[in-house]
């Protein structure tokens, strides 16, 4: 059986490079038994009979209304063309006596005239329609 004690030259002042993962295994091992035994006592709470979630029907929301504005800002109620902020008007004051009132969804062409949809915005707020949204298309994925 041989030892080796050291170098015959007498440098034994010689640095060790490599890292010594033991310990830190160690702790790591010890954390995750702690954690283990520990988590179970802290989920435990009172034992309380809650009450059993009855399926109840709910109200059911409105169709929206979807308004279009397209490149000649000819104004569409879904799919029918209106002859005029004067017709989208009265249209809108309909919908907005409905309860609960739908919401309307604005689709303006990207070359529209800022005036055109501003004119739909505008008639909303004169019907009273609480909510108004922009539907825009998404940006182009991994661009």
């Amino acid at each position: 059986m041989a030892m080796n004690v050291g170098s015959s030259d007498g440098d034994e002042d010689e640095v060790v490079s490599a890292i010594n993962t033991t310990p830190l295994v160690d702790v790591m091992l010890v954390l995750l038994i702690i954690f283990l035994i520990t988590i179970p006592v802290v989920t435990h709470t009172v034992k309380v009979n809650l009450p059993k979630d009855a399926n109840q029907e709910a109200q059911t929301k409105p169709d929206n209304v979807t308004i279009a504005v397209n490149q000649a800002g000819t104004i569409f109620w879904d799919t029918t063309p209106l002859s005029g902020t004067k017709e989208l008007l009265h249209r809108l004051e309909q919908a907005a006596v409905k309860k609960p009132q739908p919401e309307v969804q604005i689709r303006g062409d990207a070359l529209a005239r800022y005036e055109s949809v501003g004119k739909v915005v505008f008639a909303c707020q004169q019907a009273g329609i609480s909510k108004v949204g922009f539907i825009t298309e998404p940006p182009p994925r991994g661009g």
